[in-house]
């Protein structure tokens, strides 16, 4: 059988070899599977598709959490050029600088500046966090004669048996004290260190009929027999710091198992925290990609938006509307001029979408089904759980259209009520023109999930279409008028 997505070494090098600034105009359309498979177009097309799902798979393992999804972004931008801020400190920017800033190592802000006064401000937004489970910080070890147990608590609303019978490990942050200075240190414990062990069939013969899990018995993940050391030194021996230094820990299970292709011809992606990495690398990568424009171009990674976004480091902090104001008044601009500037900005909340789903088509509605490798998701919810409305819908169609982007919509189910995203949380803080998008994929929120091996080159050429529009409002006769430029 044919491989559409397999690479041919001869077609290409390094990332950046493929990598124009902006959007790759020849290849806009992203692949077509029609297309001759002997054609030097496919051989490319194929080459950026496989390397934009290298570049995803190797972001996802480099975020085990969201100070891992964090820490990545930083090194991808300052290879790019990025300069970093300090919310602790004056800022000074320059017309044609790129900066970023960090908040609690969990969520991040990266912005170009344009060379001239801005027409307006492109943002993309996104969050590092997925659904988990929490470990305990006091006293995270439950023990007896027999086995050691991690006591662990649930970050967010997952599928409780899918992470079962898989090889688990610990990151998340440490706080340390030395020389009576604190300091926050991301920690990762790189190797198969714990399972949740499910119950034999035999000894739950209804386990195929339904079950409930509880997090205080069921859940509680295997780390070692009665007399395994404690937790606290593996983490300092992870992070290189001595264990009497540590003050306190937060930290998270996360699944070990790699990303991967899989389907008859590689045409799916199998991975732990799709929702939403995935999104989070395609904001990052479209915006390293743009080419300048006379907008501000801002990429936003939020954490803690699988539990409300309620938080110093969420999308319903001011996090995003600190940033706009101090950057603005750093480029000179009062409060009028700030007012204005946000009147022509535009934010695009991304966070994946659901599939319609190959074993349950019903849970769906049939007129907004949205499928893997079918494009980019516009996201619709008549109560607003969604920020989408028609201008900024048509804004962003028309955007991905003259892009060659295919777009597709979701709506939940009539009957069936959805979640929400951090969009309307995000408009709270700073009111602009905003649309929900994400990318089609099946078992959100299991601790595996599947979504389009050509979706990825879909979202990055979707993204760095928008970051590389500039819009062009009309004045105050006709305010909702908008060209693109």
């Amino acid at each position: 059988m044919r491989d559409f997505f397999a690479p041919e070494k001869s077609a290409f090098r390094t990332f950046s070899d493929l990598r124009p600034s902006g959007i790759d105009k020849a290849w806009a359309g992203g692949y077509n599977r029609s297309m001759n498979p002997d054609s030097d177009a496919l051989g490319q097309e194929r080459a950026f598709i496989m390397q934009d799902i290298e570049s995803l798979f190797s972001f996802i393992e480099a975020s085990p959490a969201a100070p891992g999804a964090v820490a990545e972004a930083v090194r991808r931008l300052t290879d790019a050029g990025f300069a970093p801020l300090a919310e602790t400190a004056p800022w000074r920017v320059t017309p044609g600088g790129k900066y970023y800033l960090t908040r609690n190592l969990t969520s991040l802000i990266a912005f170009r500046v344009p060379e001239g006064a801005p027409s307006g401000a492109m943002i993309v937004a996104a969050h590092s966090d997925s659904p988990s489970y929490a470990v305990g910080t006091a006293s995270p070890e439950r023990r007896d004669a027999r086995y050691t147990r991690l006591s662990v608590e649930k970050y967010g609303g997952m599928l409780a048996a899918t992470w079962m019978d898989r090889p688990l490990s610990v990151s998340g942050v440490l706080t340390v004290c030395a020389d009576n200075t604190l300091k926050q240190i991301p920690v990762t414990i790189d190797r198969d260190l714990i399972v949740i062990p499910s119950l034999a069939i035999h000894m739950d013969r209804q386990a195929n009929d339904g079950a409930t899990y509880r997090t205080s018995t069921e859940m509680q993940p295997l780390y070692g027999d009665g007399a395994a050391p404690d937790l606290l030194p593996l983490l300092a021996e992870a992070a290189g710091v001595d264990p009497a230094d540590i003050v306190s820990t937060e930290t998270w299970l996360y699944l070990r198992e790699k990303p991967r292709r899989v389907g008859a011809s590689g045409e799916y992606i199998l991975s732990p925290r799709l929702d939403d990495l995935m999104c989070a690398w395609g904001g990052l990568t479209g915006l390293m990609e743009a080419p300048a424009t006379t907008a501000i171009q801002m990429f936003a990674l939020f954490d803690n938006e699988e539990v409300g976004s309620a938080s110093y480091q969420g999308a319903g902090s001011d996090l995003l509307r600190g940033t706009f104001e101090r950057l603005t008044a750093a480029l000179g601009m009062d409060e009028d001029a700030r007012r204005a500037l946000l009147a022509r900005s535009f934010l695009v909340s991304a966070d994946n979408a659901h599939a319609v789903h190959p074993n349950h088509p019903e849970k769906a509605d049939p007129l907004y089904a949205p499928r893997m490798n079918g494009g980019v998701v516009i996201k619709h919810n008549a109560n607003r759980r969604y920020v989408t409305d028609a201008f900024s819908e048509g804004v962003f169609r028309e955007i991905c259209r003259r892009a060659g982007v295919p777009t597709q919509d979701y709506r939940n189910h009539p009957d069936i009520p959805g979640g929400s995203t951090l969009g309307c949380i995000s408009n709270g803080q700073l009111s602009l023109h905003a649309v929900d998008i994400g990318m089609a994929q099946l078992a959100m929120h299991a601790a595996c999930e599947t979504a389009g091996a050509q979706d990825a080159t879909y979202l990055r050429q979707a993204v760095a279409a928008f970051y590389g529009t500039a819009l062009c409002f009309g004045d105050g006769n006709d305010p909702d008028t908008v060209t693109l430029a």
